[in-house]
């Protein structure tokens, strides 16, 4: 049996925080990026970028980047809109979401570029 890992993520360390399941891993590079990106447009997802500070990302509300790019499936349009909300926000957490129309939801979510932690 695998021994059990205690991530060190706790609420009152900023620093600390894991917020979803590719925080645990190092930061994504920009050939990962758009791999998720290209994923998500074979699904016939609708991508959308949104962006938070470090300290909010608890939070349920998320400031979103433009609106979401209904039926877009040039994934250098995405990856663009994304690193475009990075350079203007470089010390937010950036998020790509991936809305399902069909299921009303959304398919994915993960950051793609994380922010300075306070």
């Amino acid at each position: 049996m695998s021994e059990v890992i205690d991530y060190k993520s706790r609420v009152s360390d900023p620093a600390s925080r894991k917020f979803e399941t590719f925080s645990y891993l190092p930061a994504m590079a920009d050939k990962d990026i758009k791999k998720q990106v290209e994923y998500l447009i074979s699904k016939g997802w609708n991508p959308a970028i949104e962006h938070t500070e470090p300290e909010y990302v608890m939070d349920s509300y998320w400031y979103m980047w433009k609106l979401p790019m209904f039926g877009e499936t040039d994934v250098e349009r995405v990856l663009a809109e994304a690193a475009a909300c990075h350079k203007a926000n470089p010390n937010n957490h950036v998020r790509l979401i991936g809305y399902n129309n069909f299921n009303q939801s959304q398919g994915t979510a993960m950051v793609i570029y994380r922010g300075k932690t306070v």
